[in-house]
């Protein structure tokens, strides 16, 4: 294991990424120098893995073949092979990585420095670094890709703002500002409107992305770190993490539907399965709570193992 020192590691986050099968679940907590791998459709039992100090964030190869977790401590994005659960490559990209998005086709991956100010776009078939953008502030978890593929949205802890970058130019083509703390963020199928948590003034902040402003605040638990938007476009997810529950915010009335307690600092990993009737949400101590949303009750909670045993990665 990893006996390094941390790298900004008084910055707290959390992660979870379902499989595209969604038969896997992998989370990390920052705080925690592991990363669990649960079955979600098998009795096995989850599986730690070793060799991390500090990771960040967690996503899936399109295919589902590989996952990739940043460990700004390390320094690297690392490929982690699903069948083996062995390391495939190591993306060397400094300390300070963070957040990470991948496109469509799997063949571009964009990660966030926050010590660095910067974003990498790393070519997946070869492993090479293409292009280093800068121009950031402080740019932590949140980066996602719009629908058309054509843009993408860096949230910026520094200056509280929203970057926004043309890929296809590789440069910064807007700004929208007027946050409070961002934390997650989620754009429409149509690109038209973001969703954005707003810790430090407990909203979730509307923005009209043509337009760069922000339109609407809607009031939420305290500080929200989560804004995941559902499949149907009409309601949001949000995380109070000192009140330790998920908000279901209907988007039509711009309120509170339902809040469901039992969660330990929720932040930013809420995850709807595919029908939309399923949210996993990540506790601090790395157990998933399964919350079933017809019944709008938190129905299981998934555990870490109770044993010391952690599985290294073999060299890749």
């Amino acid at each position: 294991m990893k006996t390094q020192k941390t790298f900004d590691g008084h910055i707290e986050n959390n992660s979870l990424a379902l499989s595209p099968d969604e038969k896997l679940a992998v989370v990390s907590y920052s705080g925690t120098p592991q990363v669990v791998v649960y079955g979600l459709s098998s009795q096995r039992p989850p599986v730690v893995l070793g060799d991390f100090i500090t990771p960040r964030n967690i996503l899936f190869a399109p295919d589902g073949h590989y996952f990739y977790v940043s460990d700004s401590s390390l320094g690297e994005v690392v490929e982690v092979d699903v069948n083996t659960l062995d390391v495939a490559r190591r993306f060397a990209l400094g300390a300070g990585a963070f957040g990470t998005a991948i496109t469509a086709d799997g063949h571009t991956l964009f990660v966030n420095n926050e010590a660095a100010s910067t974003v990498t776009l790393v070519d997946v078939p070869s492993g090479l670094t293409v292009a280093v953008l800068t121009g950031f502030s402080q740019p932590r978890q949140g980066i996602k890709p719009g629908a058309d593929g054509k843009t993408l949205f860096v949230t910026n802890f520094g200056n509280d703002q929203v970057i926004v970058v043309d890929i296809a130019e590789r440069k910064i083509v807007g700004r929208i500002a007027g946050f409070n703390k961002i934390r997650a963020i989620s754009l429409t199928r149509e690109g038209d409107l973001m969703y954005a948590a707003n810790s430090g003034s407990n909203s979730i902040a509307v923005v009209d992305v043509a337009a760069g402003r922000i339109v609407k605040n809607i009031p939420v638990g305290r500080d929200p770190y989560g804004a995941t938007l559902s499949a149907n476009q009409k309601q949001l997810l949000t995380s109070s993490k000192l009140d330790g529950t998920l908000d279901i915010v209907d988007l039509r009335t711009g309120q509170i539907a339902k809040s469901i307690a039992g969660f330990v600092e929720p932040r930013q990993a809420l995850v709807y399965s595919r029908d939309g009737k399923t949210v996993y949400v990540l506790n601090k101590d790395l157990s998933i709570g399964v919350v079933d949303l017809p019944s709008g009750r938190l129905a299981r909670t998934l555990q870490i193992p109770q044993t010391k045993d952690v599985l290294q990665f073999a060299q890749g």
